[in-house]
């Protein structure tokens, strides 16, 4: 184990039990995403050796990437449809 992680555990084990149980949840959680990325960039490198890969639109990609995001925090509030909607929830008359 590198120093800095035996650093780390060791900061932890001075926590109360129910910090060190959600700590330990989230770096497990971490540890499990790390992996499942390396999976995914080991199945990306075989296709691209096995000649799989194609052309990139750069353009695109970054448009499709703007789009999900936008949907993405669009998502998470509630936008009014009509200007006496914002009139009214902004306590104008």
């Amino acid at each position: 184990m590198v120093k800095t992680l035996e650093q780390a555990i060791a900061e932890v084990a001075n926590l109360p039990d129910a910090d060190q149980e959600q700590i330990g949840r989230k770096l497990l959680s971490h540890v499990e995403k790390l992996r499942q990325l390396r999976v995914e960039i080991d199945k990306g490198i075989r296709s691209l050796d096995a000649g799989q890969g194609g052309g990139l639109n750069i353009g695109d990609f970054i448009r499709q990437e703007e789009q999900t995001t936008w949907r993405s925090v669009a998502g998470r509030f509630s936008v009014p449809t009509q200007n006496s909607e914002c009139r009214k929830n902004s306590g104008i008359s």
